[in-house]
């Protein structure tokens, strides 16, 4: 009875210890598989959400050249600079449009009888029987040729406008022959009638004279206009006048008064041509120039030569 009872003890055991074993080996197992699956993950670059945090993914953008604010700020100075450059096509294109029709009514005028039409050589005898004469030139072509005894009034002044829209108009106008011709942008003198007032009674008669005639045929109008009524205007400008026409300052040819720039450096202007008409191309300022560059290319021809002599001499 007890081998038997010592029997069953150790079958119970023995059954207990494999179930033991068994969940041992289940456990091993289990930690087994997940080691496993914990390094596929980890190769094929998948991981479990609860294992490992979720990670934000942002890129660093690229640091900006401008910031907002100085984008807008150029929008702004550019649509200014864009609306500037359209009102001063504007302008011009109405500026040339009020002088053909001016033009055209002056010309009415003159046929008319009510501007006397007049030329250069005919202005010395009018001033010798009490016209006036009224010089409606800036002074940058007075200064150079001023006729004595007469009234030196501007129609229109150099505009010295130094805005962005000030600027743009005159670059335009250097760029549009004034580097050529020396021409500014001018703007109209507002007091020009007021000043006419003041140094011409409205009874007097008066000859309107300018450097090219177009100023002054505008001027004759604005006389007309303000109670003058013996009003006479020289055809063609002081550019037509030839020397001991008009009693010009110290005898200076008037004709070069109205030039400028680049032009009268060289001596290739009309005041030039009609002055040196007796001369050959190689007179004047541009036949100095002419005379330099012609030396610079000999000077340069002798020098060349003599380098090719010294060359084959010592060979």
């Amino acid at each position: 009875g007890g081998d038997r009872k010592k029997r069953l003890r150790r079958r119970q055991s023995n059954v207990q210890r494999k179930d033991e074993g068994a969940q041992v080996f289940e456990s091993k197992g289990a930690r087994m598989t997940a080691l496993k699956a914990t390094k596929m993950s980890t190769r094929t670059g998948v991981r479990s959400k609860a294992a490992l945090p979720e990670r934000t993914t942002s890129r660093r953008s690229p640091p900006a050249l401008i910031s907002g604010t100085q984008a807008a700020s150029l929008g702004r100075v550019a649509g200014r600079m864009s609306q500037q450059a359209g009102v001063c096509r504007a302008s011009a294109e109405e500026t040339a449009r009020m002088m053909d029709e001016q033009m055209k009514r002056l010309e009415a005028q003159v046929q008319e009888g009510k501007i006397k039409a007049v030329n250069a050589a005919e202005v010395g005898n009018l001033l010798s029987n009490g016209w006036v004469l009224l010089d409606v030139r800036p002074p940058e072509e007075t200064n150079k040729g001023h006729i004595e005894g007469s009234v030196e009034v501007p129609l229109f002044v150099t505009d010295d406008d130094m805005s962005p829209g000030g600027l743009l108009k005159q670059m335009s106008a250097f760029g549009m022959g004034g580097w050529w011709l020396g021409n500014r942008h001018m703007k109209l003198n507002t007091k020009f009638m007021g000043s006419v007032r003041k140094g011409i009674p409205t009874d007097s008669s008066v000859i309107v004279a300018c450097q090219k005639g177009l100023r002054s045929l505008s001027a004759c109008e604005q006389l007309a206009k303000n109670g003058y009524s013996k009003v006479a205007w020289v055809t063609g400008g002081l550019d037509t006048a030839e020397p001991g026409d008009l009693p010009v300052k110290d005898g200076k040819d008037i004709r070069f008064a109205g030039n400028g720039g680049v032009s009268d450096l060289v001596g290739w202007t009309e005041a030039h041509r009609k002055a040196n008409k007796d001369q050959s191309v190689l007179d004047g300022p541009f036949g100095i120039v002419l005379k330099v560059a012609i030396g610079i290319l000999a000077l340069d021809f002798v020098s060349f030569v003599f380098e090719q002599v010294k060359n084959f001499t010592s060979q």
